[in-house]
Formats: C-alpha cells, structure tokens, sequence
C-alpha cells in the first residue's frame, strides 16, 4: 500500500486525503495548527467542472447546507451615498461558504479515510529512489513513499522541495486583510427581500475597505511598496494596516479601530505562484502551494480540481507516480492557465479617481456585469478534466 504524507489541513490537503484515502492509500495530514481553522474569509465555487468534482466527493449538500447570503456590495462616497452596487453573484459564484466552514466539511469526509496529525508540521524532506525521509517540528521521523504540499502560499514543503519561497511566490504590490470584528451598522441596510445581504465598499486611490461583505465581516486591501511587517507578528500586520488608512473618508477610521481590537486578524500579500513544475522527485504540490493568485477567485475552486486530477492520475498510472506526476503537470499547467493572468489589487483598489470611476461603471451597465459573469464561468469550467475511475 503506497504510504502519502499530506501537508496541510485547510482545503486542497483533505481533499486530495479523501480522494486517496477511497482508494487504498495509507493516508496521513499533518497540520501545524491545533486544529481544524474556523472563521475565515468566504471562497466559492462556480461552473459545471467544480460542481461535477463536488459531486463526486459526496459533499456538494454540506456546502449548500452552510452557504453563506448572496451578499451586493454597495460602493459609497466619502458622505455615504451609494455610487454603484457590485452584484453578489459576481464574488460569489454558483454558492459560497466560509473557509473553516468548507475546512469542516472537507475533514469530516476525510478522517474516515485518512489520518490527521495536528500541532506539527514538517521541517526536513530527504527524497531517494526508495522513498522521503521526513523530520517533523515535534521531534519524529517517518518515511512514505509520497509527499505532497498542501500548505498554503507559503508552502514548507515548497521550500524544502523546490527552493526559496523568493524563487516561486511574486508579491503583486497590494495586500489585504481579512478580520472577524463586529461593527455597528446602524443606518445602513444590511438585508434585502429574498435572503439577500447587503455590504459595503468605500474606495480611495490605492485603498479599499469593506463592511458586512460576502468574504468577511472586515476587509482591507490596499497597495504598498514593500511589506513591512513580520508574518509572525500579529501586531506589527496592525500596524502596517493602520499606517495605510490613514486619513482615510468614510467609516474607516472605525473599521480600522474595530480591526486592531480584533483577536481573529489575518493579513498577507496579494502573490502569484509561478512554477514551471508542480513535482518533483517523490514530492508534488497542490492548491496554493503550488498555483496560488490571491484574492483570483479561482483559488479554492482549483485547489479541489487539482486534488482530484492528482488522485485521478495516481490511481489511473496504478501508483507510478513518476508517470502521475507528469500527466498531473502537464494538466495543470493548462488549468492554471487562466488564474495566473489575473490580479485582483488594481480592481478592488484602483490607484487613481480616474480608475475608481472606471471600475463603478463596469457595474453600472448590467450588459457588462452579464459579460463578466460569463467570462469568469467560462474560466472556472474546464470540460477537458477527466472523469477519472476514482471510488
């Protein structure tokens, strides 16, 4: 029985657990948090290929079970008057669910089939003909035949595997922050008929925040020349958020405020992951670790498609993963095609009045609005995945 060590517990490791698990792999994922993360930003999945893969995980009910609101987002002035509102069908796909909501789901339908080892992570990789040696943070060793990356932008087993993360993630110039705070939202709307919610955008040059929108209660982006903060350090990720509003219009000043308060606080860079390889060796990369486009809106949707064609190539190559990894590669290379192109930095926070203005009236022409839906529909469905024999 070939012996698979997954990195990472959010989205694309359980997934691909599952996905190997049914079909006869020993199976273990290690998390270096203590648990399965709650909370998180909202991801969705759009078109009939991520439909298609839902399915046959057996999980497309849960996540329509936990879906969030269809959420419009109203852009406002400086004096809070709606300029143009930005339908929720556009950030939200086909359904949309919090991260740890989809986390939740994706563990529930793994642990059966795979071991989970939380509060550890790995921190050495030895690769040979025979197999991978792997040290962890809490002190053990163990060898399997396999080891895949599912951890994330910043990926350990990139690091070990591949080389510096320098060498694979570029920075896009924007960063955004993602914060589980509660703000007053008294005198705005915040329902409408239907189940339909309603959030709110307000813009500056280079500089965007949101309240009560459809991927967390708080949300930031904005551009910067360099980060200058420590990934480590909550705090000084506050402080570089706080330096960047200042003097901001609107609420902001109060959102800002609710968003240092915070206890549940994420930032990070907008990044692209470029690779000319998703394997090597005996190791291989799935989701961000390996085609990450933060805020892309084709993350999580590939995150899973790339879990199902790497379990779908390993069991149709009867376990020659030499033979797998490449036809996984050379897959991905072409599903990745489109995400790599986009970033979502200028669009959310446009550098100049001029650019804002352009970006509203992309959403006031409900003919545009239709065309863009169409063009991220078509992104998202790709009929040349395979329908794998996969249990």
């Amino acid at each position: 029985m070939t012996k698979v060590l997954i990195s990472g517990a959010s989205i694309a490791g359980p997934a691909l657990a599952l996905w190997l698990g049914r079909n006869g792999y020993d199976v273990t994922v290690v998390e270096k948090a203590p648990l399965v993360r709650p909370g998180g930003q909202a991801v969705d999945f759009k078109g009939r290929t991520q439909r298609r893969v839902l399915d046959r995980m057996g999980i497309w009910d849960d996540i329509v079970a936990a879906q969030t609101p269809r959420t419009d987002i109203r852009f406002v002035d400086a004096n809070g008057r709606v300029k143009v509102v930005m339908p929720g069908e556009f950030t939200g796909g086909d359904v949309e669910i919090l991260r740890g909501d989809l986390a939740t789901v994706l563990h529930a339908h793994a642990a059966p089939h795979a071991r989970f080892v939380f509060d550890d992570e790995i921190v050495r990789l030895e690769q040979s003909e025979a197999g991978v040696e792997v040290g962890f943070a809490g002190g053990g060793t163990e060898s399997y035949d396999l080891v895949i990356g599912a951890d994330g932008i910043h990926s350990a087993v990139r690091s070990l595997a591949f080389g510096p993360e320098s060498d694979h993630v570029h920075p896009q110039g924007y960063y955004y922050a993602v914060v589980d705070a509660s703000v007053s939202a008294d005198g705005l709307v915040t329902e409408l008929p239907g189940g339909r919610a309603v959030g709110y955008g307000y813009n500056e040059p280079g500089r965007y925040a949101v309240l009560g929108g459809p991927k967390a209660p708080l949300l930031f982006v904005f551009s910067a020349d360099e980060a200058r903060y420590d990934r480590r350090d909550v705090d000084s990720q506050k402080r570089f958020l706080a330096d960047h509003y200042r003097g901001a219009g609107w609420r902001v000043p109060e959102l800002v405020d609710a968003a240092l308060e915070a206890p549940d606080f994420y930032l990070d860079g907008l990044a692209r992951t470029t690779m000319t390889t998703f394997t090597k060796g005996r190791t291989a990369l799935v989701g961000d670790a390996g085609y990450a486009n933060t805020l892309g809106g084709f993350g999580t949707g590939l995150a899973l498609i790339g879990s199902y064609v790497l379990a779908g190539e390993l069991v149709a190559h009867g376990g020659d993963h030499v033979a797998a990894f490449a036809a996984y590669d050379q897959r991905m290379a072409h599903l990745t095609k489109s995400a790599r192109r986009t970033n979502a930095g200028p669009f959310l926070a446009p550098p100049s009045p001029l650019r804002i203005r352009m970006r509203d009236l992309t959403f006031a022409n409900r003919l545009t609005v239709g065309a863009m839906l169409k063009v991220t529909d078509w992104f998202a469905t790709d009929e040349k995945v395979p329908d794998y024999s996969l249990a």
